[in-house]
């Protein structure tokens, strides 16, 4: 078996999405050969901060330890909510990560996950961010200089239109087909003012599909958790998103970085 800290997943955009594990002292974990085959995995009972490597009891955030999550500006509200950014007032909590991950151009974006939603990303992120989410298809709307501006646009946005993804019907994939170029013209024409008081680069009209390696997908969504069940030995059945498809439920990667699994397939 190997052994891996869990780690949010690398994907790769192709054909259909290749995912891979990252490996801590060791190569990463390709997962797409694993898939429709028998797959173990034990979680060890250990657990490390994946910003320090220290070991700890109980993970905050998303795999930080409770210093850090309360410390460090990628935990801080801010990075949830971009319009409360308070770099100006000099109160962030380290203002050299603000500058290289805020202060760059941000993309302001339509998806079709579950359902049609609005949401923002740093350039870079594309389209990273879609398959995080889970995205069958996206588009950008436009382009601007930094983070807290993209936010104070997706949160008018936001307020006739939804910017979450409802997880289980994105599992079951769930979704109402939708013109994604329409929907573009209709947010840039009821939001013309909005637009035109930020300093914005409307974007091209390209639309990303992104098909997902999965076989089966679930009617019914169970969560594993695994500080409540440490071993799944079954049938890997997909990938979507940031969740494993098992036979028994979904096993969200993201949700459990730091746990450390062994793993065979």
């Amino acid at each position: 078996m190997s052994v891996f800290q869990i780690r949010k997943l690398k994907t790769q955009n192709d054909e259909k999405v290749n995912y891979y594990l990252p490996g801590q002292s060791s190569d990463d974990l390709h997962l797409n050969p694993l898939i429709n085959k028998d797959v173990q995995i034990n979680f060890t009972g250990n657990k490390y901060c994946i910003s320090t490597g220290k070991k700890i009891k109980q993970t905050y955030g998303q795999g930080y330890s409770w210093e850090e999550y309360v410390t460090l500006a990628q935990c801080d509200e801010c990075i949830v909510r971009p319009e409360l950014c308070h770099y100006s007032q000099g109160t962030c909590r380290e203002p050299s990560w603000g500058e290289k991950h805020c202060f760059v151009p941000h993309v302001i974006y339509l998806s079709l996950t579950s359902d049609l939603k609005i949401g923002i990303t740093r350039k870079t992120q594309v389209p990273t961010r879609w398959i995080d989410q889970g995205a069958s298809k996206a588009i950008k709307i436009a382009e601007v200089k930094d983070r807290k501006t993209s936010g104070l646009v997706e949160f008018e946005i936001a307020k006739d239109m939804k910017d979450k993804t409802n997880w289980i019907k994105m599992l079951k994939n769930e979704s109402t087909e939708v013109d994604l170029l329409s929907e573009k013209k209709k947010v840039l024409e009821n939001y013309k003012s909005l637009f035109n008081k930020y300093e914005v680069s409307i974007a091209d009209d390209e639309i990303v599909e992104i098909n997902y390696p999965v076989i089966q997908y679930p009617t019914k969504v169970k969560q594993i958790n695994l500080d409540k069940v440490n071993q799944i030995s079954e049938k890997l059945l997909g990938i979507k998103g940031q969740y494993l498809i098992f036979e028994s439920g979904v096993l969200n990667m993201r949700k459990h970085q730091g746990y450390e699994i062994e793993i065979k397939g």
